[in-house]
């Protein structure tokens, strides 16, 4: 298969995917740029233990995890450049996430509990984002994270528990 045919059938579900990792549209592409680098570079030593599908999505999460991680790192270490000004080292306040399609009502608590989810572990978060946001099944889920079928049930409770809490503490501080 083509990359420009790879391309087509899963650059929306790509950039979806890391969008839902990175919530901004920018960071998205930059993710999306980067998984279809790497599939044309690996696309020979692709084996079809897994459909090519699930390959494409654990590329995605696992790119989309590293781009967060460098870009947390990247914002500590300028801290300590000496005599360095840098704008994107410092917190500014989140300008909000904007999921093109998305325009409902609740927009602020749908924002609220991104950000809660964006708490949660990355396998947590990662399970919580494949099953409810993607939709795909536990079985789908499984290959994907590599982990059974119980593995992801349990995962899924901790993810859904913890995220309880993290909404009733947010609640008590004035949601």
């Amino acid at each position: 298969m083509e990359l420009k045919e790879i391309y087509q059938l899963h650059g929306s579900m790509v950039y979806n995917l890391a969008l839902q990792y990175t919530q901004n549209i920018e960071d998205a592409e930059e993710v999306t740029q980067d998984v279809f680098i790497n599939i044309h570079e690996k696309i020979d030593s692709f084996r079809g233990e897994a459909s090519l599908k699930t390959w494409i999505y654990r590329l995605t999460i696992n790119k989309s995890l590293d781009y967060l991680k460098a870009k947390k790192s990247k914002k500590r270490w300028s801290f300590f450049a000496p005599g360095r000004v840098d704008a994107h080292a410092v917190d500014l306040p989140d300008q909000g996430f904007n999921h093109p399609g998305i325009e409902l009502e609740q927009k602020e608590s749908i924002e609220q509990l991104f950000k809660l989810i964006n708490q949660l572990s990355e396998n947590q978060k990662t399970v919580i984002i494949l099953l409810k946001v993607e939709g795909l099944t536990m079985d789908e889920v499984g290959k994907i994270m590599e982990l059974s079928y119980k593995a992801v049930e349990s995962l899924f409770q901790r993810a859904k528990n913890n995220l309880k809490v993290l909404i009733q503490k947010s609640k008590e501080n004035g949601f």
